[in-house]
Parts: C-alpha cells; structure tokens; sequence
C-alpha cells in the first residue's frame, strides 16, 4: 500500500494515513479497545512491523486530532472520550460516512451535472468570470429520508480527460484524482445558519424558510491552488457535527 509520492484524500501520505487508520481501529474496537494507554513506542512499531519513525509522524497527527494524549512520563494516553464522537466538523469525512456513523443507511443521488460560468464560485476558485467550471449537484440521503444537498463546483481547466456519468457518481475526491490528478490537501469551510430558499427546500424536502445548516467551503491542493468550492446544506436533527479543539 505505500506509495511514497502519493497523498490520501485529506492530504496525508498514504501510508501515514494507513497508520492511523489501523491505530484508530485497534483502540475502538481492536487489541487496545479495552485499554486507557497505548504501548511504549518501540512495543507498539514492533506490534504494527512499522519503523518508530513512521508510528511518531502517526501518533503526532493523532494527538493533533485529539484521539490521542501524549506527555513524559505518563505515556500515550488514548482519549476515549474523543474517539466515540461519530462525526467530527473539524475532519474532514465523506457524506456517506457521515450517515452511517450517525446510524443511519446512506445513499446518494446524483442530482445533475452541468457547466456554468459568471457564478460567485468563480472568485473562490481564483479563476476568470469566464472560466468554466463542472457544477455537480447532490442528495444524500439517511434511511431514505434527504439529509444533506451539496454543490460542488470545479474548474473545468482542471479535468484532464474524458469522464462519465460512472466516474461522477463516485466521491467527488475520487472525481478530482482519478479525472483531475488533484488531492484535496485540506479545506477552508464557513459554518453557518440559513434558511432554505425555494430550490433547495424542494431537492430536501422541507419547506422553504426551514433552518439548516449551510457549509461554504473551498478546497486547496497540497500547493495552495484551489480545487474545489463547495455549497453544502444539511438538514438538522440528523447528524450532530462535533468540534474537538485544543488549548494552545
């Protein structure tokens, strides 16, 4: 799985985020599920057959997510408290997986796709009000129910070749690596309250005036060039979008 040169979807290198993935997985539900402190870190490198390299940059991006407490003398300490929140607003998690942690069965629409230019989102990408850019339009849904509609704007410069309806059915990460050659290294987002206008309380199902929360968020690559602006609307009472901060 490593590939030295690559980056995940959130901008780690892939086999970094491989670390922390399986180091999540053993303290919710694996060896350490039971346990209130990780190993010494040449046990816990030899456990996970990684270099103690590798586990530092690791356990260094999991104590900057806060699942993970790290002090001389006490050890690693696993924050359990942290590690049963279900969503997270300051990670970075894909619609679906949302849903699912939040204990629903997620599925997804793909509403429309389209070309648009002469739109707001041009100044968020930095591009020309002529440039164009592919507007993808989403529900998603929980239970069958919609939950969350999203826009996601991208300029068209980027697309590399051909796609198909298949390939814009995937996550919009995969459509910008597989068809942009883009990561999404990390995102800028907005949060705020709204009402719902009349288009977007129809594709929700709500009536217009409804309060929702609303997510403007730009995406960057690894180099600082935006990639994609997106609109997204969630309805409430369905996923509890949690913040973990630490004090600096």
């Amino acid at each position: 799985m490593e590939k030295p040169q690559g980056r995940a979807a959130d901008g780690a290198p892939v086999q970094e985020q491989s670390v922390q993935k399986q180091l999540l997985l053993e303290m919710r539900s694996g060896r350490f599920k039971d346990d209130d402190r990780l190993p010494r870190e040449s046990l816990l490198a030899d456990m996970l057959n990684i270099s103690r390299t590798q586990l530092r940059d690791s356990l260094a991006e999991l104590e900057r997510e806060g699942f993970i407490s790290r002090k001389q003398g006490l050890g690693t300490i696993i924050n359990r408290h942290v590690l049963d929140v279900p969503v997270r607003m300051d990670l970075e998690i894909e619609f679906m997986d949302m849903i699912r942690r939040s204990g629903k069965n997620p599925a997804e629409k793909l509403e429309s796709v389209g070309t648009v230019l002469s739109s707001p989102a041009a100044a968020k990408l930095s591009i020309g009000k002529t440039d164009e850019m592919l507007l993808v339009s989403r529900i998603v849904t929980a239970d069958g129910v919609p939950v969350i509609y999203c826009e996601d704007y991208i300029p068209k410069c980027l697309i590399q070749r051909d796609c198909d309806a298949s390939e814009l059915s995937k996550p919009i990460f995969a459509f910008l690596k597989d068809c942009c050659g883009k990561d999404a290294y990390l995102d800028v987002t907005e949060v705020k309250p709204c009402a719902a206008s009349s288009a977007v309380a129809q594709r929700l199902n709500v009536k217009e005036g409804t309060p929702l929360l609303y997510m403007d968020e730009v995406d960057f690559d690894f180099e600082g060039l935006p990639v994609m602006y997106s609109k997204q609307y969630f309805v409430d009472g369905v996923i509890a979008h949690t913040v973990v901060r630490r004090k600096i």
